[in-house]
């Protein structure tokens, strides 16, 4: 089948596209937007974590066809050209990257919070970003990006 759908505000067509084939696939082998990690492959681990119509999903879980017509955002989406998202520019200050694979699942997670929330509490980003699996960081400076984003937001620097 053939897939049109808008990512990153581009619309976008893939070809050939098989009845199983999942968006992450899609969005990784044939858009070539490598964001996205691709790890557990079950919804659990959230590092495959993107926008589906302004709603955080995970792609391995969604069908390629469903996204038939509608708005994908990914971790590359959140930046501005060249400039990085507020978040995205948090996460490097606050050295909460480390290998990298959980950071893009958990940078739109951030993402959608911030945008829902403007100044979470603790236990508000926890629940947030509960779905994202780190196994690096030890998760105190990915909650240190996520309170200095939401400070730089709430003080119109972000």
């Amino acid at each position: 089948m053939r897939l049109k759908f808008t990512v990153n505000g581009r619309q976008q067509e893939a070809d050939d596209v098989w009845e199983g084939e999942n968006l992450l696939y899609v969005l990784r082998e044939r858009l070539g937007l490598p964001g996205s990690k691709n790890a557990c492959e079950q919804g659990e681990c959230g590092s495959c974590t993107v926008y589906l119509d302004e709603v955080p999903v995970c792609s391995c879980m969604v069908a390629a066809g469903q996204a038939e017509g509608r708005e994908v955002r990914t971790v590359e989406g959140l930046a501005d050209g060249e400039r990085l998202d507020p978040v995205q520019q948090a996460f490097v200050e606050a050295g909460a990257v480390q290998c990298g694979f959980c950071t893009p699942g958990l940078l739109v997670q951030a993402h959608d919070l911030l945008e829902r929330t403007a100044e979470p509490s603790d236990s508000e980003i926890r629940e947030s970003l509960a779905g994202n699996l780190c196994r690096c960081t030890g998760y105190e400076k990915i909650m240190d990006a996520v309170r200095l984003a939401a400070r730089r937001k709430v003080a119109g620097d972000g």
